[in-house]
């Protein structure tokens, strides 16, 4: 019983918040007039932010909220000499305006409708979370003043942060999970190949993440290519403790003694 009831408050709340929102093109929307049965529609707003009802033909709602979308229509009725002093209802069924975007290296990438103040981290686990290949980083691309902001955000830290702080987003926001940065190692070692780079990551790390050295591999004479910022490629020597960089190939010699 109890969830029962915590169901139906729930779904009052959110058409609430959905009256809150400015209506946008997609949105479902059922209007009624008291005492008019015949007038009540169904419709749904056009790319245009329009919608078409009995009596007053086309009216534009779109970017205005459900109770300032009553008074025009209700104006329009009574202004029109149709109805004198309409009462007139409007109840979002489907908010579909209200939307953000997520793309990139996630399990479910696509559009999601939003009909209540949303963070970054509920979007991400709506969309599945980052696949395998997402890096930890989240680029959120916003408008603002007809500029576009973009920021990121390292999604592993807003979980684990203490305090429960998340970023939060607004409608028409696009999250961005770029594929992880990667490394290379090859030569003597168990599980040569290419491998998610983390942060922070010495040569050590790598070594261990490609299952350790062969009987043949050694730690002497390690060395990396890496291309510089000129984009040439450099064979530097380096020690376990040296931290990798993005695309690094690290090369284990074989030992001769």
């Amino acid at each position: 019983m109890k969830k029962f009831v915590l169901a139906i408050f729930m779904f009052f709340t959110c058409l609430v918040q959905a009256a809150d929102n400015p209506l946008g093109s997609g949105d479902m929307l059922r209007i009624t007039i008291y005492g008019n049965a015949d007038l009540t529609t169904e419709t749904r707003v056009t790319s245009a932010g329009s919608i078409s009802l009995p009596l007053v033909g086309d009216v534009q709602v779109g970017g205005i909220s459900v109770s300032q979308a009553e008074k025009n229509i209700a104006n329009l009725l009574e202004n029109g000499g149709f109805i004198k002093k309409p009462q007139v209802n409007i109840v979002v069924l489907q908010v579909s305006s209200q939307q953000i975007s997520v793309l990139g290296e996630v399990l479910k990438p696509g559009r999601y409708p939003i009909d209540r103040p949303s963070t970054l981290i509920e979007l991400l686990a709506m969309a599945g979370g980052a696949n395998q290949n997402g890096a930890d980083i989240v680029t959120v691309i916003s408008q603002k003043n007809g500029n576009t902001i973009r920021q990121e955000y390292n999604w592993r830290d807003l979980l684990r942060k203490e305090d429960g702080k998340d970023v939060p987003l607004t409608a028409g926001d696009t999250l961005y999970v770029p594929r992880a940065q990667m490394f290379y190692i090859y030569g003597e070692v168990q599980r040569p190949g290419s491998f998610r780079l983390e942060r922070d990551m010495t040569v050590a790390q790598a070594l261990a993440t490609g299952g350790g050295l062969t009987a043949r591999g050694t730690e002497r004479d390690l060395r990396i290519k890496r291309r510089n910022d000129k984009g040439e490629l450099e064979i530097i020597s380096v020690e376990p403790n040296t931290l990798l960089k993005a695309d690094d190939v690290l090369q284990i010699s074989e030992s001769w003694f």
